[in-house]
C-alpha cells in the first residue's frame, strides 16, 4: 500500500450512478479499507498479504458498456443504469473507463439522429439501439465496437459503419449483436460482423488472447497481470504437473500456466463462445499441452473425481457467487497437492474456505488481495491452499 496519497477526485455523478462507492476517499484510504476488509473476512484462515494497488488508478476499464434511452423531450441519453434500478444516468466520460471507449460511445450517440435510428424502449419492447459495448486491447490497441440492437434490420448500416470509422479509424472490428428479448442480459445469441474480424486480441503475461463480444476477459489488464502472476507463483509449477483450470473463461490462467511450466493442462468452462476462443488462444500461443472442455465446473469436477483423476494443481476462478458444494466435495475427493483459488468476492471465498478447512486437511497458506477495481468496494484475492 505504498501509493502516493492521491486526494479523492470526486465524480459529480458518483451518487447518481452508484458504480464507484469509495470515490469520497483518497486512494490510500481506499486501499487501507480494503486491506482491513480482507483481514476481517479472511484473516482467520491464513496470513493476508499487503494489498497490491495501482500506480495510476484511473481509466483502467478495457470494457465499457452503455445503455441508450430517449427521454420525454426526445433527447437521446447514453450511460449506465443507476445502481439497483433501470434508470439510465447520462455519462459522457467516466474516471474508471477507457477514454477512447467513452469518446466512441458519445460519437455513436451523436450519429443516431442523422441516421434516424431510434433507441430501444424497455416498456414497449420496440426501438433499435439498446446498448453499446466497446472493448480495447490495451497491449495491442485493437478496438471492438458492438452495437446491441432490438431488431436484426439495420438501415443504412454500411453508411453508419463508414461514418463511425471516419471519426475513429483505430476501431478494428464492428459487430451487430441482436437481442430482441425483454431481458436484463445485455447481449443476445445472434450477431453479425459488420467490419473487421469480429474479435480483437490482447497480450497478457506474454500470451496472446482472442476476445469475442461474448467472451469474458478481465476488465483491468494492468492488475490482471499482477493477479495471474501471483496465481502462477502460488502454483509453483516444476514442469511435469497435471493442472486443472476450472471456470477457465477464454483460457487465460491455464494458457499462462501451460507456457510457464505445467506439464499438462485441462480447462473447463460452461460458456461455449469462451471455449472456442480458448482453443484458438492455445493454438495462437503454440501450446500442445492444454485442452478445453465445455462443461459446468462443478459437473466437470464431479465426473473427474468419479473417474479417479488425480491432478497436481487445481486453479479455480469462480464467479462472485463462489463455488458450490458439488465442486468442493469433488475437489476434496480428488485431493490435489495444491489449490489456487482466484476470488472476486472475499465473502464467498471465506464461505468456501470455511467448508474446505472443516471438511478436509486443506489449509490456506497465503492470501494475496489485489485491487482490480479502484474506487469501488470490490476486492480480488489469490489464495494458496494445500494440505
Amino acid at each position: 500500500m505504498t501509493m502516493a496519497n492521491t486526494p479523492a477526485r470526486v465524480c459529480p455523478l458518483a451518487k447518481k450512478c452508484g458504480g464507484c462507492q469509495l470515490q469520497n476517499l483518497s486512494y490510500d484510504e481506499q486501499l487501507h479499507l480494503k486491506q482491513a476488509t480482507a483481514i476481517r473476512l479472511l484473516g482467520r484462515f491464513g496470513h493476508v498479504e499487503e494489498i497490491i494497488g495501482m500506480k495510476d488508478p484511473y481509466h483502467y476499464r478495457n470494457k465499457v458498456q452503455a445503455a441508450f434511452y430517449t427521454d420525454k423531450k426526445g433527447k437521446i441519453i447514453s450511460g449506465v443504469y443507476q445502481s439497483g434500478s433501470h434508470h439510465v444516468v447520462g455519462i459522457d466520460s467516466c474516471q474508471t473507463e477507457d477514454v477512447i471507449a467513452d469518446k466512441i460511445i458519445v460519437a455513436v450517440r451523436k450519429l443516431l439522429p442523422s441516421f434516424k435510428m431510434t433507441t430501444y424502449n424497455e416498456d414497449t419492447g420496440k426501438g433499435f439501439l439498446r446498448h453499446i459495448l466497446v472493448k480495447r486491447g490495451f497491449a495491442t490497441n485493437q478496438i471492438m465496437l458492438v452495437l446491441v440492437t432490438g431488431t436484426p434490420v439495420f438501415p443504412s448500416k454500411n453508411n453508419f459503419v463508414k461514418a463511425i470509422l471516419k471519426q475513429f479509424p483505430e476501431i478494428t472490428t464492428i459487430v451487430q449483436n441482436i437481442n430482441p428479448y425483454r431481458t436484463n442480459l445485455v447481449l443476445g445469441d445472434n450477431q453479425k460482423v459488420l467490419y473487421g474480424k469480429g474479435y480483437i486480441e490482447d497480450i497478457l503475461c506474454g500470451c496472446r488472447f482472442r476476445i469475442s463480444p461474448k467472451s469474458f476477459y478481465q476488465i483491468n489488464p494492468v492488475q490482471t497481470e499482477v493477479l495471474y502472476g501471483k496465481a502462477i507463483e502460488f502454483a509453483n509449477l516444476k514442469g511435469n504437473e497435471t493442472v486443472l483450470d476450472t471456470y477457465c473463461g477464454i483460457g487465460t490462467i491455464g494458457i499462462i500456466a501451460a507456457k510457464n511450466g505445467a506439464g499438462n493442462v485441462i480447462g473447463a468452462e460452461l460458456n461455449g463462445d469462451a471455449v472456442r476462443d480458448a482453443i484458438v488462444n492455445a493454438r495462437a500461443n503454440n501450446l500442445k499441452n492444454i485442452r478445453f472442455y465445455k462443461a459446468d465446473a462443478g459437473e466437470f469436477m464431479r465426473e473427474a473425481a468419479d473417474e479417479d483423476e488425480k491432478p497436481d494443481v487445481v486453479f479455480m476462478d469462480p464467479p462472485r457467487a463462489g463455488s458450490d458444494r458439488k465442486f468442493l466435495d469433488s475437489l476434496i475427493k480428488m485431493s490435489p497437492k495444491k489449490v489456487v483459488y482466484v476470488s472476486c468476492n472475499p465473502e464467498t471465498l471465506a464461505r468456501d474456505l470455511a467448508y474446505l478447512t472443516q471438511n478436509s486437511p486443506y489449509k490456506a497458506q497465503k492470501i494475496q488481495p489485489v485491487d482490480m477495481f479502484p474506487h469501488t468496494a470490490h476486492i480480488e484475492c489469490v489464495c494458496e491452499i494445500f494440505k
